[in-house]
């Protein structure tokens, strides 16, 4: 009888533990979709109006199932030039006609892939934020890296990246 009552128990704690989840995953969405250049190229206006946004998204638990999917689903759009979605930044950089896109379009897209993405902070931005830094970067290290302000600013004249003979950018570690 009392191995009767243990096999009982133990079967009651396994139901109890293999039944109660609290994992509350999101529900992931995944669209397969392959933009070439040359299909962009087809479809976008040289005499267009280009604007770029820079925007943050919530909600996104992966690089490649949630910022791929929302990177290529904003790049199909009509009228968008180019979109790159950071995962490890929360921010979505995209570039697109002012005729054919608007903001509140772009927000709706990332909606649509999914109820756990929301957009915030969207705003207009002459350019990407994250390329002038990261050039910004690259031109520390490979040009004036180690130097005095003296050599930076000698550096900085003999330095071939664009952002470094950008009159108005100081070089700074």
């Amino acid at each position: 009888m009392m191995k009767f009552k243990n096999i009982i128990v133990v079967l009651a704690v396994v139901l109890a533990v293999s039944s109660c989840k609290d994992n509350a995953e999101p529900e992931v969405k995944t669209v397969d979709i392959e933009v070439t250049n040359k299909e962009v190229a087809k479809t976008l206006d040289p005499n267009a109006t280009y604007a770029k946004v820079e925007f943050g998204i919530e909600g996104m638990t992966c690089a490649v199932g949630c910022a791929k999917t929302i990177e290529k689903k904003m790049a199909k759009m009509d009228g968008v030039k180019s979109a790159k979605v950071d995962f490890d930044n929360r921010l979505a950089m995209v570039e697109f006609d002012e005729a054919k896109v608007t903001p509140k379009s772009l927000e709706e897209a990332v909606a649509k892939v999914g109820d756990v993405y929301k957009v915030k902070d969207m705003k207009l931005v002459d350019s990407f934020g994250g390329e002038a830094k990261k050039c910004k970067e690259d031109c520390n290290k490979a040009c004036c890296a180690n130097k005095t302000e003296a050599e930076k600013k000698a550096c900085k004249a003999d330095c071939k990246m664009p952002c470094c003979n950008k009159e108005d950018d100081k070089i700074t570690e």
